[in-house]
């Protein structure tokens, strides 16, 4: 008899040595549920978070299986599930709820409920997005998370960009190296920050118009305002968060746009900062990024195959390979996304 094999972690904070690969039953899909076989799943630096106990007030239920994004095919509808067959491959979003606009509470794989490091899982029809020919499993699994919050940043309100201006992207994680592709593709120059000239050197291949090694030019932002003859980046995409807000400030043109997307550096600023102040006297908006909603991830994967954009991964584990998996994501040697193969994920 076929079962479920998933990955759970007894608790947030309780390690990578907690996590467990247990088999379960196969779910069933409710009237407008389909259940999904999932094949791919790429790691975020949530699941990192979660296993350290760093969970910023997000609720995370016992016993749970992590993961954030997959990739997959139908294997049942429910009795009413109309919209896809058997057999179509589907990714879905993140937080289920998340159609059009961001809910008032909102659940997202996990954490709060069960997420995608598993083989078997039920989706409400809503929340499933079909996926393009042209990519692989490993491929469409990394839209979800890193691209979506990428796209929301950069094209997906405020004051999107336009081709001919100028996207810094902080470091070469998932979402930096993501956003870098839909830039480029959109038209619009690139600076890209790292301490590695080797992944400088990736970036570059990607499209990155502009390199910077924070370790060698601490002073970044004066850098950004020399590279684009004082005008500074048009988007800025903050992943280090409060440490190095101020040089986001000093990076970014009048009237630009900051996107708070993560925060790698930390929750406690070194030193009192007036960002108030800094944004009233830049004239720029900031920008709080939750992830993206079903219609960014359908405007992404329509814009994706149209630029044939192929997300760079870095490394793909087995299933068995797991705790080894987020181990290497953890040393921070990846460029670009860690994808974990769930099945076959090597065909289309």
């Amino acid at each position: 008899m076929a079962t479920n094999t998933a990955w759970r972690l007894p608790s947030a904070g309780a390690g990578i040595s907690a996590l467990k690969k247990v088999p379960e039953a196969i779910p069933s899909p409710q009237p407008h549920q389909y259940l999904v076989r999932i094949r791919a799943v790429s790691l975020n630096f949530r699941d990192l978070a979660i296993l350290g106990g760093a969970t910023y007030g997000m609720p995370v239920k016992q016993d749970v299986v992590l993961g954030s994004d997959l990739a997959g095919d139908i294997v049942e509808a429910g009795k009413s599930a109309t919209k896809y067959a058997v057999g179509d491959r589907v990714t879905a979003i993140h937080i289920p709820e998340y159609y059009y606009r961001l809910p008032d509470n909102p659940t997202s794989l996990g954490g709060p409920i069960d997420g995608t490091l598993q083989e078997y899982c039920v989706f409400d029809e809503m929340s499933l997005v079909r996926a393009p020919a042209y990519l692989t499993y490993e491929e469409l699994c990394c839209f979800a998370v890193a691209g979506v919050t990428a796209w929301n940043a950069l094209l997906g309100g405020g004051t999107p960009l336009r081709p001919g201006q100028t996207a810094l992207f902080q470091g070469t994680g998932g979402v930096s190296v993501f956003g870098l592709q839909i830039a480029h593709a959109a038209g619009a120059r690139t600076i890209i920050t790292s301490s590695s000239d080797d992944k400088l050197e990736l970036a570059k291949k990607l499209g990155a118009t502009f390199l910077i090694n924070y370790k060698k030019t601490p002073d970044w932002d004066k850098e950004v305002k020399r590279l684009t003859n004082s005008v500074g980046a048009h988007h800025v995409i903050d992943n280090v968060g409060v440490s190095e807000i101020e040089r986001c400030f000093g990076a970014v043109t009048r009237g630009g746009t900051i996107s708070n997307v993560g925060f790698l550096g930390g929750t406690e600023a070194p030193k009192t900062i007036n960002t108030p102040l800094l944004a009233l006297w830049s004239g720029s908006q900031m920008r709080g990024i939750f992830l993206g909603s079903r219609q960014h991830l359908e405007e992404l994967l329509d814009f994706a195959d149209v630029h044939q954009i192929h997300p760079y991964i870095h490394k793909v584990f087995e299933f068995d390979q797991l705790p080894e998996a987020l181990e290497y994501f953890k040393s921070g040697q990846s460029f670009g996304k860690i994808v974990v193969r769930v099945g076959l994920a090597s065909e289309k």
